[in-house]
Order: structure tokens, then sequence, then C-alpha cells
């Protein structure tokens, strides 16, 4: 009788690859996006009119300051809310990982889902950690939440959203409204979960627990709970100046992250309005929060040069921004996030 072949393929050697699969679909929907759109749209002259001098060469690299300004925003807020447990170097790390999860899987699910795991990695407690994913989660929502009637107060709603009555137009509005809406609900939500009722979702654990094909894990959830409570009692003691500096935290991040496109905007269209280039990146994210493709890969490519192109005005010169604006703000994550990923597995 012959004897079962040895696995040849170590634990070690399998998470590899499913993270490899994990890297390269989204990388390959994106290229292959963009591929399209320079098959369909692009003109090698609009390549060629570019005068790659020291201005365009500086707002380019003023695109990246701003995304480092982005990850500095972010680890200081995760420094912020562990009340300076962690270190910069934790911090940093815990922020490439949440990025790189968001990049790998659906923007309904990004980094968020897995943070929690990173920080008790880093020595936080589970339930500790939890909570202060879900306050991040808060933070985000609530700049989205109070951010969009101050810039519909500051724009026309014709030029935030593009001009026209096209299809297009139609459908960004609707989808945007949704999302927005659910936003607000999922805001609120969260406050009543994190600082009005923490042991609410305590006692929801224990009787969801509780069921039998559960009950071997109801040990491990009260603990969770227990933790979750007690951290949500621990925020809600917070003194104002605490919660200023992690929403300080949070403007500065995503305030970086936009103002990445308005460099690129400087360096090939300087002649677009710069406020309505920031304002049009708080509608590009809250749609993208809808988008199924991992990090929004494909969605984001096409959504962009779309929108935008009513400020462009050429579409070759609005796949060129498209491009440079997903490496500096995704593509660059993918390949830290790779360097990182294999040795948090190990």
């Amino acid at each position: 009788m012959d004897k079962p072949k040895p696995d040849t393929l170590s634990a070690a050697t399998r998470d590899y690859l499913k993270l490899a699969w994990k890297i390269l679909l989204p990388i390959a929907i994106g290229i292959g996006v963009v591929l399209w759109m320079f098959h369909r749209e692009f003109d090698g002259d609009v390549w060629r009119s570019i005068r790659w001098d020291s201005h365009v060469v500086s707002c380019i690299l003023l695109g990246w300051l701003f995304m480092a300004g982005r990850d500095f925003g972010l680890s200081w807020r995760f420094r912020a809310l562990t009340g300076h447990q962690l270190r910069w170097g934790q911090a940093i790390k815990v922020n490439m990982l949440c990025e790189f999860t968001s990049c790998v899987t659906p923007s309904a699910v990004g980094g968020s889902a897995f943070g929690m795991l990173y920080l008790h990695r880093e020595g936080i407690e589970l339930g500790r950690a939890t909570t202060l994913m879900m306050t991040t989660l808060f933070l985000d929502e609530l700049l989205f939440v109070v951010s969009i009637p101050a810039i519909l107060l500051a724009l026309p709603y014709r030029e935030l959203f593009g001009f026209g009555h096209n299809a297009f137009t139609a459908g960004l509005q609707t989808v945007f409204w949704a999302v927005y809406a659910v936003l607000v609900m999922w805001t609120m939500t969260l406050f009543v979960c994190i600082v009005v009722k923490p042991h609410a979702v305590g006692r929801l654990l224990a009787k969801l627990f509780s069921l039998r094909w559960l009950r071997k894990w109801k040990e491990r959830a009260e603990k969770l709970g227990a933790d979750m409570e007690q951290t949500g009692k621990d925020l809600r003691r917070r003194p104002l100046r605490w919660w200023l500096e992690a929403f300080g935290a949070t403007a500065l991040s995503w305030s970086s992250r936009y103002l990445v496109v308005n460099a690129l905007f400087l360096a090939f269209v300087p002649g677009a309005s710069q406020l309505l280039v920031f304002a049009r990146q708080f509608v590009v994210w809250v749609v993208l929060m809808a988008s199924p493709t991992p990090g929004g890969s494909g969605v984001s490519e096409w959504l962009f040069t779309t929108y935008y192109g009513d400020l462009i005005q050429n579409a070759g010169m609005a796949i060129v921004i498209a491009l440079f604006w997903r490496m500096i703000s995704y593509y660059v994550y993918l390949a830290v996030g790779a360097c990182i990923v294999p040795g948090w597995i190990r």
C-alpha cells in the first residue's frame, strides 16, 4: 500500500501564496482598467507635451510628502488613543498593516476590520484594541459627516458634482447620498456603542455566545465584552483635549491624503480650482466606500478620470494624473505591506 505523500508546502509557504494572490489581484484589476483607459483615450502627444521641469517634479514630490503627512497623522492617532503606550515604530507598523489590509479587501471592510489584531500583537488587550479600532472608525466617519455640510456651504452644488445632467452625474449623486445616509446612521451607532452604552456590546456578545454552537467560546467572548466595556468607560472619562487631539490627527491624515491630488493638479493642470479639487476628494472617498473591489482598484481609476474630467479637459491627461495618484496613495502600501506582513504572520 502506497504511503501518503508528505505535504511539501509548509504552513508559512501557504500563507505567503495566499498573501501574494491578495496583492496581485488588486494590482491586476487596477492596471487592467488603466490599460483599458489608455487604449481607449490616451494620446501619445499628451505625454510628449508634458515638460518634466522642476515645477512638475517638485509638485510630484510634494504629493509624496503629503502622503507621508497622512501616515504621520494616523500613527499619531494610534499613539494618542493608546495613551502613548505604542512607540512611534509600533504605531507606524500598525498603520501600515491597516493600510495594506485596506488595499487587499473591499472598501466596505477596510483596515479597521483587522486593526484590533495588529494592536493586540503590539501588546494592547484584545477587548481594548477592539474598542480603540471602533473609535478610529467613529472618528473617520465623524469627519465625513461634519465635513460634507461645510463643503456644500462653501461650494455650489453643481460644481461639486460636475456640470451636466448625464447618467454619470445622476448615478454619482445617488450613490453618494445613499452612502452618506448610511455613514450618518453608522456614526450614531458607533457613538452609542463606544461612549453612551458600552455595556450594551458586552451584553450582546454574552447572549450571542450563549447559543449552543458558540458556547465553547463564551468565556473568551465575555472577557472581550468586559474589556470593551471597561475601555468604553475609560473613553467616556477622557477630557475634551484628548478627543480633540485624536480628531485633529484624523483631520490631518485625511486632509493630507486629499492634498496629494491637489499637488498633482498643481503639476499638470495648474489652472484648476484647488478648493474644488480638494472638496471633490470627499465625494470620491464616500463613493468608494461602496466599491466591491479590493481597495477600490479599477473603480478608483475610472471614477477619478470621469469625475475630474471637466476640470482637466483632456482624457489623456486625466489618465496620467490618475496613474500618479494611485501610485502614491495605493500601490506603495501594497509594496510596504508585502514586506511587513510575512514577518507579522511568522
